[in-house]
């Protein structure tokens, strides 16, 4: 493992969050004045042979970065991962797969609000019906999430001055 080794979540000129890089990346970003330091983490340095710098936490761009609409590609991985790796019927975490909440045999689509992962036993259990007329009501409706979303699922643990900035997106 790198002697630089974390995370530094990278914010546009307009404070955006765009990124997450290595704290090596945000070091040379900053050093070539690319990038300013907003946060960096106070019982840690970075040390050279001669000087000792900030750990970053967040840098921000100096120049606006356009970036186009970051649409999140709808996969059975990353329907997975917005459930958080649970059965929206029964919450289990073993064999789970998709379902579709309405069918695909009455003309239910593949997309966000119509897939929900599911355990085995519940999408047998459940079949080719609605969960109303089973009476297997889902824990959470389903949803397309944002980018941002994704950035802040992306470690597991946040550092806590990372979330005024994603929370706020």
């Amino acid at each position: 493992m790198s002697a630089l080794s974390g995370h530094v979540l990278v914010l546009n000129q307009d404070y955006r969050a765009l990124a997450v890089c290595s704290v090596e990346r945000a070091l040379v970003l900053v050093f070539l004045h690319k990038a300013e330091l907003v946060e960096a983490h106070p019982d840690r340095l970075v040390h050279s042979a001669r000087s000792a710098f900030p750990w970053p936490s967040i840098v921000r761009l100096k120049a606006y970065v356009r970036v186009p609409y970051r649409r999140i590609m709808l996969t059975r991985r990353n329907i997975i991962r917005r459930d958080g790796n649970r059965c929206q019927y029964c919450g289990s975490r073993d064999r789970l797969t998709l379902d579709h909440v309405l069918p695909k045999s009455r003309g239910g689509p593949d997309t966000w609000e119509n897939l929900v992962a599911a355990c085995v036993p519940c999408n047998n259990k459940k079949g080719n019906r609605t969960p109303g007329e089973v009476g297997m009501p889902l824990h959470r409706k389903p949803f397309r999430p944002s980018h941002v979303m994704y950035l802040r699922d992306f470690l597991g643990s946040l550092d806590d001055a990372w979330k005024p900035y994603l929370y706020a997106a």
